[in-house]
């Protein structure tokens, strides 16, 4: 018998995204439930994010059993949901110590059936490993920029193209770096103009921030 977890079904009809299951904070037996009653025999396909990689390792295998893993960017889900003809999303990430939520962000468009791209390793110390993508960046419909210290890659590629850039503060970075606080203050004081920012970490809402972009070039254009 199911406990009184309550499932918004008709989220996807409303604002054209499904609603997922965060799993942080969740008791282990809730998760369980969940992953069993979203699982290969449902009838709905169920993000869920935070999903650490001890906690999944302790899921029972008969309940895990079909579903779609990646430890780096804590997601998981049985089947992604139909491909959908719209642009592609550029995820650009300025060090390889920001993957789990450029990697969350790749998840989650990946889930939403939404193509996208990873530019990983772009921070602007190295200024050339951004300009020498950019042609490719620029060519996706909407950005998602995702750094964490300084998080100057958000300001920089304000400056540099034109597409709707949504930025993700991460809290990586030593001292002062304030777990992500110095970070969200530098990108919402980015002297690039019109650049919306995410909460620290948040590469799920940063996916769904530009899914709605694409979604709604796609069906103007249709």
């Amino acid at each position: 018998m199911h406990s009184q977890i309550l499932f918004d079904h008709g989220r996807a009809a409303r604002i054209g995204l499904p609603e997922a299951v965060f799993c942080q904070g969740k008791s282990f037996a809730a998760i369980c439930e969940l992953l069993e009653r979203f699982g290969p025999k449902s009838d709905h396909s169920v993000l869920f994010t935070r999903l650490t990689e001890d906690v999944f390792a302790k899921v029972p295998k008969a309940l895990t059993e079909g579903y779609d893993y990646d430890a780096l960017s804590r997601t998981a889900f049985v089947a992604p949901l139909a491909p959908k003809k719209t642009e592609r999303v550029a995820i650009v990430s300025a060090g390889t110590a920001d993957a789990f939520v450029a990697h969350e962000t790749a998840r989650t468009l990946a889930y939403l059936g939404i193509a996208c791209q990873l530019f990983e390793d772009c921070g602007v110390a190295g200024l050339w490993r951004l300009t020498e993508k950019l042609e490719a960046i620029n060519a996706c419909g909407c950005v998602v920029v995702v750094a964490g210290l300084d998080a100057a890659l958000a300001s920089v590629l304000g400056g540099l193209t034109s597409k709707p850039i949504f930025a993700v503060p991460t809290s990586v970075g030593y001292g002062m770096a304030c777990e992500g606080q110095t970070a969200l203050a530098s990108m919402l004081v980015s002297c690039a103009p019109g650049v919306a920012v995410l909460n620290i970490d948040n590469g799920y809402g940063a996916a769904c921030a530009a899914a709605r972009v694409v979604l709604q070039l796609a069906a103007k254009t249709q």
